[in-house]
């Protein structure tokens, strides 16, 4: 299925956990709000893509506000940085990082807002997250996908600016501390 011109991943779907309305979780407006002050004006299609995402997998129990820049000719890296916010555990500075390999090539930049769903506790989240990504812009572009990991999901938002074509398959890895090694 596509969303945002995207597909999202059937396994992401598979670990989604069970919808519930806990305290420890986000209100689809709130996330809007924050993803609105976050990308400013180019966010006009943010709650829609919101909207899809808590259909799908529920209310997110923490988000990630970052920025990251990307590179790709058939194999590709990602590298970036944000600040995870939870209900619960407080705010958590975290790094990401992964390589691709896929029918892709270009490169962009761009502003991202990961919805976190599942996950227990904020070190859950220091692992690998698998899932298939796709790309078609010409200076900007704005769209999702997700990314699954034992019984959490991670929905990648971005917003970026460049020049991108192609799909992928290739995970990210989240990280207390900077680092270049993607695997």
């Amino acid at each position: 299925m596509l969303v945002a011109g995207l597909p999202f991943s059937r396994a992401a779907e598979a670990a989604a956990p069970a919808r519930g309305e806990s305290p420890d979780t986000f209100e689809p407006g709130e996330v809007i709000n924050s993803g609105h002050r976050f990308f400013g004006s180019v966010s006009r299609g943010l709650a829609s893509v919101v909207e899809e995402a808590t259909r799908r997998w529920g209310r997110p129990n923490g988000y990630v506000l970052g920025q990251e820049a990307s590179g790709a000719f058939i194999g590709g890296l990602r590298y970036g940085e944000g600040t995870l916010f939870t209900r619960n555990a407080g705010d958590t500075h975290v790094y990401w990082e992964g390589p691709s390999v896929g029918f892709d090539w270009g490169g962009d930049g761009a502003r991202t807002m990961m919805l976190a769903y599942g996950l227990p506790a904020v070190d859950a989240l220091f692992t690998r997250y698998v899932g298939i990504n796709g790309s078609a812009y010409f200076v900007g572009g704005f769209g999702m996908t997700a990314l699954a990991a034992n019984d959490s999901v991670v929905v990648p938002i971005r917003s970026g600016v460049g020049l991108r074509l192609g799909a992928n398959i290739g995970y990210l890895k989240f990280t207390p501390q900077a680092t270049w090694n993607p695997f």
